[in-house]
C-alpha cells in the first residue's frame, strides 16, 4: 500500500491531480466569451438606436439656426376692394363648366388712389373677369394660386393705371363641371 502511494505521489497513473485542473480552466474561458458576445450586443443595439433616433430627426439637432424678429416675414396688413359683384360665367370646356367667383382685391393700407381707380373702373374689372374666367378651361381653374396671380398680373398691367394692387383672394369660388 505504501508503494503505491509512493507511485502516485511520484507522477504514476492516479487521476487525482490532472482532473481538477481541466475542469477550472473551461469556465474562465466560458464566462471571457459570454462577457465578449454580450458588450458586442450591446455596442451594436447602442449604434442601432443613435442611427434610428438620428434619421428620425429625435436626436438634438446639432445645426439649428437661430430665427431672430429681424428675419421673420412679416405681411403686410391690406385693405380690401370688396365692391366687384359675384361674377357668373361658363369655361371654354367642349361640355363648359359652371363658375362663380365672388373676389376681393387688396391694396396697401394707407393708398387714397387705389380705391377710387377701382370704383371708377368698376364696370371695366367685372367684364375682365368674365371674360378672364370664359377662356379657361376647368383643369386651368383648378390651380387657385396660379389664377390669382395672373388675375393681379392682368388687372395691373392692363386696366390699373395710377396704381396696383398687392393681392387678389376668392371670397367665393366654385367650378361646377357638367356630368
Amino acid at each position: 500500500m505504501s508503494d503505491q502511494d509512493d507511485i502516485n505521489l511520484e507522477g504514476g497513473d492516479s487521476d487525482v491531480g490532472g482532473g481538477g485542473k481541466k475542469g477550472s480552466s473551461l469556465i474562465p474561458q466560458l464566462l471571457k466569451w459570454v462577457a465578449i458576445v454580450l458588450g458586442a450586443l450591446i455596442f451594436v443595439v447602442t449604434v442601432v438606436v443613435v442611427t434610428v433616433n438620428i434619421m428620425q430627426g429625435k436626436g438634438k439637432n446639432q445645426s439649428s439656426v437661430p430665427v431672430s424678429e429681424e428675419y421673420t416675414v412679416n405681411r403686410e396688413v391690406l385693405q380690401w376692394y370688396t365692391a366687384i359683384t359675384t361674377i357668373q360665367t361658363r369655361t371654354s370646356d367642349s361640355i363648359p363648366a359652371s363658375v362663380v367667383a365672388d373676389i376681393a382685391l387688396g391694396y396697401t393700407m394707407d393708398d387714397k388712389v387705389t380705391p377710387s381707380e377701382l370704383t371708377a373702373r368698376l364696370v371695366e374689372l367685372t367684364d375682365f373677369l368674365r371674360s378672364f374666367f370664359q377662356h379657361k378651361t376647368a383643369a386651368e381653374l383648378r390651380n387657385e394660386d396660379k389664377i390669382k396671380i395672373e388675375i393681379r398680373n392682368s388687372i395691373n398691367d392692363n386696366i390699373l393705371s395710377k396704381s396696383k394692387i398687392k393681392d387678389v383672394r376668392f371670397v367665393k369660388y366654385e367650378i361646377v363641371e357638367q356630368q
